[in-house]
């Protein structure tokens, strides 16, 4: 017993040294872990916000993937978060105006003849008047309308009637569309509804309409029956806008090799490069490039593209070719641009190459109080953020328009990480695994020490 307690009190005086030396390995993720840290500013409703995050915070993230981006609430405490990449969208807007309309007339006698009327139209093509082709006959009837719908200029999708309080009840009648008022195609049938019962009353004056294009409509009334007398025609229209994707972009780069027409550009991480941008000063300048990429740590360059950039007089002015699209495919670590000196290249010019990729959203459920900040630079961060769909209940392609948005107060000046400070965050590295080699170290140590204590024969009293 006297080997055992002598073992007990070094062995306690260990365990509780490790536990001191190794409590900063078990402790939660704080901002003071990472390199780089942004406050956020918030607008619109949350509790979900999203930013587009810029290419310079990019640049700062010690993993090309953002394993190592955090998101925190003032009392340090980790949000949940997702990323996603930006892509194409589609905006829709919503256009709503009166358009003029036109009676059209025909027998009462039920043979379904359609009105013939005669159309005088102004060299725009807009409707001036609707006549009857012959004289009215004794007891032709009100059959339809004719709208002039040639001054919305967009895809319809609703009408909106207005009639007389005499016509009570279910209205029914045909839709016919036409761009020549010639030749009509038909769009359906429509109908409208106004019903009254003691001091209740329900309307339905809207009809929806197949989202085509038309300048004219013409709604007609089935014989026997008699068209209402319209006091107000409001067309609704759908116009559509193609939004590209969100680039995110690097402040301009200077070359770390230039020579002989060839520039060599270094990234701080390899990162899927889509778009490059190299102004181009001087006017009067064709310059025929190629483009190559190499990989972190790779010997060779693999060439991505060929292209040309300009600066030249068009019809008296001046027109600039200053983008190259790239596969998009290779994580790029370096830049290699050569340009074909028969051309002259750049002259006495340095070119300075931007970076773009599709820009990452970071959206992020907001908890607790603020300020928010986002946080980048941990070597040892492993992922930790969540599926869209898992972050945000019954995600679809609109939840992202209705989010809050969040943006960096200040990005950081530079372009990406100093050497110095993915030394000192190596340094930070080694340190822990030093730790963690000590802590294995004793608990081996202590396992010797109990193993030769059990070896050893019992002491006698």
């Amino acid at each position: 017993m006297i080997g055992l307690s002598c073992l007990r009190r070094p062995g306690l005086a260990l365990l509780a040294s490790l536990g001191l030396l190794c409590q900063p390995l078990l402790a939660a993720e704080q901002p003071d872990d990472f390199t780089t840290r942004v406050e956020l500013r918030l607008d619109g409703q949350g509790p979900w916000y999203r930013m587009d995050l810029p290419m310079a915070l990019h640049f700062a993230a010690q993993h090309a993937d953002l394993r190592d981006l955090r998101v925190f609430n003032a009392e340090g405490e980790s949000l949940a978060y997702a990323l996603t990449r930006s892509s194409a969208s589609e905006r829709r807007a919503r256009h709503e105006q009166t358009v003029r309309w036109f009676p059209l007339r025909g027998p009462a006698d039920g043979s379904g003849a359609l009105p013939s009327v005669r159309i005088e139209r102004s060299t725009t093509g807009t409707v001036v008047q609707v006549v009857p082709e012959n004289p009215v006959a004794e007891g032709e009837q009100l059959r339809g309308w004719l709208l002039d719908v040639s001054g919305v200029g967009a895809p319809l999708e609703k009408l909106s009637l207005e009639w007389n309080s005499a016509a009570d009840g279910f209205q029914h009648f045909s839709i016919e569309a036409s761009d020549d008022l010639q030749h009509w195609e038909s769009w359906g049938d429509g109908q409208v509804a106004r019903l009254s019962f003691a001091d209740q009353r329900i309307d339905q004056r809207e009809v929806a309409l197949p989202g085509r294009s038309a300048r004219y409509l013409r709604l007609l009334w089935q014989s026997p029956r008699h068209a209402a007398e319209l006091t107000a025609v409001k067309v609704s229209s759908a116009s559509r806008e193609s939004l590209p994707a969100a680039m995110a972009w690097s402040a301009p780069l200077d070359p770390v090799s230039s020579k002989d027409g060839q520039y060599i550009w270094d990234l701080p991480l390899g990162l899927p490069i889509e778009r490059l941008r190299v102004a181009v000063e001087r006017p009067g300048s064709l310059l025929p490039v190629q483009v190559e990429a190499r990989r972190d740590g790779a010997p060779q360059w693999q060439p991505v593209m060929s292209g040309l950039l300009y600066r030249l007089p068009q019809d008296g002015k001046e027109v600039a070719q200053e983008e190259l699209d790239l596969p998009g495919w290779m994580a790029i670590k370096q830049l290699r641009l050569t340009v074909d000196q028969r051309a002259g290249g750049f002259g006495q010019q340095v070119p300075r190459l931007e970076v773009g990729m599709h820009a990452t959203q970071v959206v992020f459920l907001a908890r607790g109080n603020p300020p928010f900040t986002l946080a980048l630079g941990n070597l040892e961060a492993s992922r930790a953020e969540l599926p869209l769909s898992t972050l945000v209940p019954g995600f679809d392609s609109a939840s992202l328009e209705k989010m809050g948005r969040a943006e960096a107060v200040a990005i950081p000046a530079q372009t990406g990480v100093h050497p110095a400070e993915r030394q000192a965050a190596g340094q930070i590295v080694w340190k822990r695994v030093g730790l963690w080699a000590v802590l294995l170290l004793g608990v081996g140590l202590l396992g010797g020490m109990a193993f030769s204590l059990l070896r050893r024969p019992a002491a006698r009293s």
